[in-house]
């Protein structure tokens, strides 16, 4: 395998990863505040939604995505399509490989137990926490693979990863506070942000580290054994490349935090006028009635006091 297979390889895997992440998440968002505006007093998070046509589409495509990403990484990637040596042994430039197969795994079983556990009788009591502790297990896989990387992130790359940490831990934290605050709607919409977040850096990281021609200035694009690594000709170039990944991260967590807000005042401006304005009809309907009823109640009142008199 040349380099440019190496480089498109790396590339495509953390594109394909990162709109999966920005799916589920937009579509995450989007049934939470549309949930949380049609009825905020009943609210529940939730870390899967149903659709009319199939109620576990959402499940089945984490499922599809996962699947592809995983012979991906261990029968597409590697050299002659399989991880292993001949003796069966796993190479140590292979090694990324698992790891990152690892984590969709772990999202894969997640998203086949939530399916088992919806159409299991008996287990609706802890289907809720149960689901959360599944999606709190494969954030904490993901986070602690990325954290313990076989490939020592260094330098341009390494600010990248550290980031994305970052934002794994926030999804990981806020899937663990939704067992015990069920009712919070903030929580469920930082995660479904973060969700969003993680999959617009991953693809932004598939583009800047691994295409030819984003190399920062004073940069260039180096191969380093089975791999491509980005390398700084000094450390000048080497800090200036970072800030730039810095006000980067910056630049998009304003963006995705004006889709944020602005998704949802008008959502809200859909939703729930419809909801105040059904609840406005209810209660003119009920004033209607409680005068009516006064009145009939007062001519009942003045007739009997007529055939006393």
């Amino acid at each position: 395998m040349n380099g440019d297979d190496l480089v498109y390889g790396t590339m495509e895997g953390h594109e394909l990863l990162g709109f999966g992440f920005f799916i589920v998440g937009l579509w995450h968002l989007f049934n939470h505040i549309k949930l949380h505006a049609l009825c905020s007093k009943s609210y529940t998070s939730a870390l899967w939604f149903p659709t009319r046509k199939c109620k576990y589409l959402e499940l089945h495509f984490i499922m599809a995505s996962c699947t592809i990403f995983i012979a991906l990484e261990l029968f597409i990637s590697p050299a002659h399509h399989q991880p292993f040596d001949p003796d069966g042994t796993i190479p140590s430039n292979h090694l990324h490989n698992f790891e990152h197969s690892l984590m969709a795994l772990t999202f894969l079983l997640y998203a086949t137990f939530a399916i088992v556990l919806d159409r299991k009788k008996g287990t609706k009591v802890l289907q809720h926490e149960l689901t959360h502790f599944l999606g709190g297990i494969a954030f904490a896989q993901q986070l602690l693979l990325i954290h313990l990387h076989s490939r020592d992130h260094m330098g341009l790359e390494g600010q990248y990863h550290m980031l994305l940490q970052l934002l794994v831990l926030i999804c990981l934290v806020t899937t663990l506070m939704g067992i015990g605050l069920p009712k919070s709607f903030l929580v469920s919409f930082v995660r479904s942000v973060s969700i969003i977040f993680q999959g617009v850096w991953l693809m932004v990281m598939g583009f800047m580290l691994w295409t030819p021609g984003y190399e920062p200035k004073g940069c260039f694009m180096h191969l380093e054994g089975d791999h491509n690594v980005i390398r700084c000709s000094d450390d000048e170039s080497l800090h200036r490349a970072i800030s730039l990944v810095n006000i980067q991260f910056s630049w998009l967590m304003i963006v995705v935090t004006i889709f944020a807000m602005s998704l949802y005042l008008f959502m809200v401006s859909c939703y729930g006028e419809k909801v105040e304005y059904v609840s406005l009809r209810k209660e003119e309907h009920y004033h209607e009635e409680y005068d009516s009823n006064n009145d009939v109640e007062s001519q009942y009142q003045k007739e009997s006091m007529q055939e006393q008199t």
